[in-house]
């Protein structure tokens, strides 16, 4: 099966092609140059260097975050689209359950640290089980200061905001793996398409964990 993935909830982003087990492309792209002006750029060439046109894709992934709201809306909306006019099926991957699966055999505990702005971050704390990573804290966001509170054991941490975790048991990933992969959401997001676990277009929304700077301003107009 063939996959085109697109990760864009954080500054650093962009897209992966995979077959099976097989990564045939990984593009990711970290400066200040917005999703909008160049995923579908991204998705284009590693389509021309594969060889491969639209209508070879048997499905989409796409990171669903929590992250970046506006890269998470350009990634969902770019999926969507193309779901509509491919009419293949698409897979929504969490963000931290993707960053914390590009650090399988891990011996110690993993978190994800995303900055969520506001003085905030956005987390979760994962456990090699053996087989795969699995999920022990529910999505958070919270201060630097209470994640450094929660971690009672050594812990790796990656991702844009690790650094900001004093922490004595924090351990930082390798630069190579702090960033989210578009490759690794492809490779998950293949996996929940081979097991049927898909969604619609229509059903495809992002993983918020507080509102918008936008949602705050109409509530706050209704309020007046």
């Amino acid at each position: 099966m063939r996959v085109l993935a697109v990760e864009t909830s954080t500054l650093a982003g962009g897209a992966a092609l995979v077959d099976g087990d097989r990564v045939l492309g990984h593009y990711l792209l970290d400066v200040s140059v917005t999703h909008s002006e160049r995923l579908m750029v991204a998705v284009d060439r590693l389509l021309s260097d594969a060889s491969l046109r639209p209508r070879d894709l048997d499905g989409l992934a796409v990171a669903v975050g929590p992250g970046s709201f506006t890269g998470l809306r350009v990634g969902i909306s770019a999926v969507k689209g193309l779901a509509l006019a491919l009419g293949i099926p698409i897979a929504a991957v969490p963000t931290l359950d993707a960053m914390a699966a590009s650090l399988p055999f891990a011996a110690l505990p993993v978190c994800p640290v995303l900055d969520a702005r506001k003085n905030e971050v956005y987390t979760s704390r994962y456990r090699w089980d053996g087989s795969a990573m699995r999920r022990e804290w529910e999505y958070l966001a919270v201060a630097p200061a209470e994640l450094a509170r929660r971690l009672d054991e050594p812990t790796v941490l990656l991702g844009d905001a690790a650094g900001v975790i004093a922490s004595p048991h924090a351990r930082l990933a390798p630069a190579t793996h702090r960033a989210p992969s578009p490759a690794t959401v492809g490779l998950l997001g293949h996996a929940r398409l081979t097991a049927g676990e898909t969604v619609t277009a229509a059903d495809l929304v992002p993983i918020y964990l507080r509102p918008s700077e936008a949602e705050l301003k109409r509530r706050a107009v209704a309020l007046r």
